[in-house]
């Protein structure tokens, strides 16, 4: 049997263990039970409409801000798109009331994993802030 041919059955035969090991551990995963994840929380509305979810987890002293904008492609006129993901970036700029970026500011009070994402349902930012910068 020529050299080529025996490296070609033995590596078959490797990548054919390999995957028979991989499936011999696996096992049938429960099934979701939606109660085991539900996550308390305080709900306030504001005059202005704002509406806070608020979830209190002392483990870490970290404050984790998400600012969910209900605003996504799904708003847009078919021909004018990209305005949802536009005024994301737009966010991280400044404003008639912080002419300094939004960036800086949360640089100055030590945030961290600082980012922002858009989908068809919504637009969202989000940063984690030391419990010292609140």
């Amino acid at each position: 049997m020529a050299p080529s041919i025996r490296r070609r059955i033995a590596l078959v035969t490797v990548l054919f263990a390999a995957a028979v090991t991989s499936l011999g551990g696996q096992t049938a995963r429960p099934a979701f039970d939606r109660k085991a994840v539900e996550i308390s929380y305080q709900k306030f509305v504001l005059d202005n409409g704002l509406t806070l979810l608020v979830h209190t987890d002392h483990a870490v002293p970290v404050v984790g801000v998400n600012l969910y904008y209900a605003v996504g492609s799904r708003n847009e006129r078919p021909g004018k798109t990209g305005f949802a993901h536009l005024f994301e970036h737009f966010f991280f700029n400044g404003s008639q009331h912080h002419p300094g970026g939004f960036r800086e500011a949360m640089d100055d009070l030590g945030a961290n994993n600082r980012n922002g994402t858009t989908n068809q349902d919504r637009t969202n930012f989000f940063e984690d802030v030391p419990t010292s910068a609140l």
